[in-house]
């Protein structure tokens, strides 16, 4: 792994989310199951970040739905992505509803060259999936927090389960999804993730799992860890 590399990414996966810009903020569009989760992404971030006056990095924002949020709760909120029509949209909504939020096109190892220790908070939802090399992101992101901060993550467990719902069932049944959206290879296992953030140097708070419920379009915490789940590490030092 190169700490200080630019290159983490796959133009066929921005590609893939550029296409879907026009509709992000849409509640019964593509991207409907993201609305849905996403009060309960804020709440899982407000539980263990105080976010009133805090310096928060949301990486992979793509159309700003938990940048807005985590603004709206008091953050001064740092918001990066390296598709642009999804940067786009996200400071046409953020001029549009009056939420601050200072949207950047940059890969998070960029930004860690520069602004090591900036960062009371990082939050990158539903994105270390979708990159070449996610250990990359995690130490960038570990690089980026100051001593106590907390790193805060979800992503996608690689089990049948997973694969069961989230793609068979949720882009090609139900149709939740575009088709294409997950590949399984790229899913990733808590044990995984928990090196990596090792690795990096954080220590792992919390493991929960997302349940997301389509029958009533609604996403809850939950014990369950074997499809979508969210993960808390916090970086030694004092706050």
């Amino acid at each position: 792994m190169n700490a200080t590399r630019t290159d983490n990414f796959s133009q066929a996966e921005l590609d893939k989310f550029n296409e879907l810009a026009h509709r992000w903020w849409d509640p019964e569009g593509p991207q409907k199951a993201l609305h849905a989760l996403n009060p309960v992404r804020l709440r899982y971030v407000a539980d263990r970040v105080p976010l009133r006056g805090a310096a928060v990095l949301d990486v992979g924002c793509g159309g700003g739905l938990l940048s807005e949020a985590l603004a709206v709760e008091g953050a001064r909120v740092t918001a990066i992505d390296l598709a642009p029509d999804l940067l786009k949209i996200a400071r046409l909504h953020g001029l549009e509803s009056g939420v601050q939020v200072d949207y950047r096109a940059s890969s998070v190892e960029a930004l860690a060259a520069d602004h090591a220790g900036a960062f009371d908070a990082v939050t990158c939802m539903e994105m270390i999936e979708h990159v070449p090399d996610p250990a990359s992101v995690i130490d960038a992101c570990a690089r980026l927090l100051k001593p106590g901060g907390r790193l805060l993550l979800s992503t996608l467990n690689r089990t049948p389960a997973a694969f069961a719902l989230a793609i068979v069932g949720a882009e090609y049944i139900a149709r939740l999804l575009p088709k294409g959206t997950h590949r399984y290879r790229d899913f990733i296992r808590p044990s995984e993730l928990g090196a990596w953030l090792r690795a990096a140097g954080l220590q792992l708070e919390d493991v929960s799992g997302l349940l997301y419920e389509p029958w009533r379009n609604g996403a809850r915490l939950s014990r369950r860890t074997d499809v979508n789940y969210l993960a808390c590490a916090r970086k030694p030092g004092a706050a």
